[in-house]
Formats: structure tokens, sequence, C-alpha cells
């Protein structure tokens, strides 16, 4: 449910780019990194919502049929090498694989969060709000097992329920946020030189849009959780029609528990507002950082063609990777809360956790965020706000994973072509 801003990645007052840091350097490190920035254009990454992976607040999506920039090497013609003298440029074919690798890079990145990790965003939710469950698969091993049993007794279809609605509810939060800000004053960007008032409104937005996607996000995270075995085929735009209907209170069954949409927005919005603000602080740590790191590696030995065009596009998408897990593994605890309350009273059946087989019903009677938390802590303890923890860590190991491995493979293209 975090929707990404479209201009690079802002966070609390970052804007992609240290130009006008001094503790970077000036100039010389201007026309190093600037066209990192640029190049951001191609590396997307989907708006993030509770539960899920992902991470973050992403830079904005490629503008197809206008060819980006590609990236200006400190050996240009009009900008010598610091050391006196002029460094390679890059041919034509290069400059092609430079374009063609950034757009590859941001679409591996996008396709490990959103399709290659959903299996495990649908075990992490279904053990969150299995308050039956025994065995709280903190460890990735014992997921991996449960994976197998699902997959074995029920299909491929067990692992990757609810995807399209995951999207719907990303679309539904990104056309809010756009709307609003459209007939508000709120901004959908913090400018580099922000105040209280701005950070005031810019959050003020964020609020609203997480209370309007809401309930499109109980519905999606329905899907998710609801077991195969019973599940009827759903189409693709169940998840509005149920959003819909969660809202004006007709066509979605329900018992008496259900917890009416208000007592839900404090959970959600909380939740939301908090993801946000830890990954753009995390992401911005991170990003600065590198680029010190990468900067003074420039200033020590000369660098070659190949490190510039990695240095370009890499450091954002570690960023991302390590604002998603940092704010992901902060807040587990209140996404559990958060998945239990949404979940509450909608008649689901979710698989058992356990054993692999069979069906439980939720059947929970919190009365609100506070009575979940002492319910939590006192009938599971401390480590029943943790279950399902071991699928957050085959999530992000397997999302390092493919980015080494598209890293290597750029390196290799890069090596071969220059």
């Amino acid at each position: 449910m975090h929707p990404r801003r479209p201009e690079g990645f802002d966070g609390l007052g970052y804007r992609g780019g240290v130009r006008d840091d001094p503790a970077f350097g000036g100039p010389f490190h201007a026309r190093s990194f600037g066209s990192g920035t640029e190049l951001g254009h191609w590396v997307t990454t989907p708006p993030d919502i509770p539960g899920s992976r992902n991470l973050h607040w992403g830079e904005k999506s490629p503008s197809y049929g206008v060819p980006s920039a590609p990236p200006t090497l400190e050996g240009s013609a009009e900008e010598p090498f610091p050391g006196g003298g002029e460094g390679p440029r890059p041919g034509p074919s290069s400059e092609q694989l430079n374009r063609f690798a950034g757009f590859g890079i941001g679409l591996a990145s996008l396709f490990t969060e959103n399709v290659l990790a959903h299996p495990c965003i649908v075990l992490r939710r279904q053990c969150q709000v299995n308050y039956h469950a025994r065995h709280y698969h903190l460890t990735p091993f014992s997921i991996i097992n449960i994976m197998y049993s699902f997959n074995k007794t029920q299909g491929p279809r067990a692992l990757w329920k609810g995807m399209g609605s995951t999207f719907i509810v990303q679309g539904v939060t990104l056309g809010a946020e756009g709307i609003i800000s459209e007939f508000t004053p709120l901004p959908r960007e913090v400018s580099h030189k922000w105040n209280p008032k701005q950070i005031g409104e810019h959050l003020l937005l964020k609020c609203l849009t997480y209370m309007v996607a809401m309930p499109f996000y109980s519905a999606s995270l329905i899907e998710t959780v609801q077991s195969e075995i019973i599940r009827d085929n759903t189409g693709i735009l169940e998840c509005v029609k149920e959003g819909i209907g969660r809202v004006i209170g007709l066509g979605v069954p329900h018992s008496k528990r259900l917890l009416p949409l208000f007592s839900l927005i404090f959970p959600t919005v909380l939740h939301g507002v908090l993801h946000y603000i830890i990954s753009s602080i995390i992401q911005k740590i991170v990003l600065l950082i590198l680029k010190r790191k990468t900067y003074n590696s420039h200033l020590a030995e000369s660098t070659s063609p190949m490190q510039n065009m990695l240095d370009a596009y890499f450091p954002e998408l570690i960023a991302n990777f390590a604002a998603s897990l940092c704010s992901d593994v902060i807040l587990y605890p209140l996404e559990t809360v958060l998945h239990r309350l949404h979940i509450q009273g909608t008649r689901t059946i979710i698989d058992n956790t356990d054993l692999g087989y069979e069906v439980l019903p939720i059947n929970t009677q919190y009365e609100g965020m506070r009575d979940c938390i002492n319910t939590i802590k006192q009938e599971e303890g401390v480590f029943g706000f943790y279950k399902g923890f071991g699928a957050v860590i085959i999530q992000y190991t397997l999302h390092a994973t493919i980015l080494q491995i598209t890293k290597m493979i750029y390196s290799t293209l890069l090596q071969n072509s220059i």
C-alpha cells in the first residue's frame, strides 16, 4: 500500500543526486554521478503495500519513446580526468548496451519483488493470521518445507494466489495519490529545501492515500490467505468488487466480529506512514554512504568505464533493497497485528501451516489494536508477533541473489563491449 513517488527518490528531502552537497566534492562529484540520477528513470519499483516487500517509493517509470541520456563518463571530451588527460569514451554499442542494461536491471528488480517473491508473501501472511499455529516458522528451513507441502497437495496455484489483486491495490494506491494531489495543495514530492509544513502536508497526502486503498487492501489480503481447497475461481477484478462492497456493506459475507473500517484506519495509516518514513531515511543514508565510498574510490585511483556505469545503477538498487528490508523487519510485529484485524470476521478459511494440508477457520474476537496486541502477547508470546518471519529471510535472500546475478551479467556484457 505504499506508493512510490514519480520523480526519483525524494524521501524526506532527498532529490536523487548530491550535486549541491559540498560533502561530496563539488563539481567533480557532479560530473561523476549526475548521469546516475538521469538514468534512475529507468529503474522502477512498484509501490509497497503492508506485508509486501516492496520496496520503495520508487523512481519514475521509463517514458517509452523518449530515449534516456546515456551516462557521461569522466573521460568525456568536455571534462578531463582529475589527473589530466582524457579518459576513454564508450562507443555506440556501449551506449546502447548501457541503456538496455538500465531497463533490464530495473525489470529484474521489479520481477523479483512482485513475482518471484509472491509465494513468500503468501506464506508470510498465512502464518501471521494463523493464531492456531504451534509452529511459528521463524527460520527459512521450516518455511521451505511447508511450501513444498502446499505445492504437493494443492498445486502451484496455492503459492501464487492473489498476485493479481496485489497489482490492483498498487494501481489504486498510485491513482488515489495522483488524484488527491491534483485536487488539493498537498505535494506528492518534498523539495530539497523542505520545511516542517511541507513535510506535514506530504505525510497527510500519504495518510489519505492509505485510507482510500484500505478496503481494497483488505480484499487482497483475503485472496492471498484464502485456502485453494475451498476457494472458487474468482475474476481478476474481484478485489475491486469486494473492496467496494466492504465500503458500502453489501455483497461481502461477514460475521458480527467484522471490525468496521473506521476502526482499521489508525493501524493501517500508522503502518503505512512508519513504513514510508523508515524506508525514506534508510534509503537516503545508504545512498549517501555508497556515493561517498564511490567518490573516494575515484579519488584514490582511476576507475574503468565499466565501473562508472555500474556506479550509475546499483547504488539506488542496493539502497532500495536495504530500505525495504529494514522497514519490513522493524515493522513486522505491527504488520502481524494489522493483518489479523483486517481478516477478522471475513469468514476466511486458511491452510493449516503446521501440517501443510487441511484448513482452519479464522474466529478471532479482537476488539481493536490494543486488544490484539495484548492477546497475542499473552497467548502466543513475543515470538507470536513474528510468525512466518522465515519467509522474509527467503524473500530478501532471493532478491539479493537476483541483484548479484544481474550485476555479474551486466559486468560481463560491459567487459565484452568496451
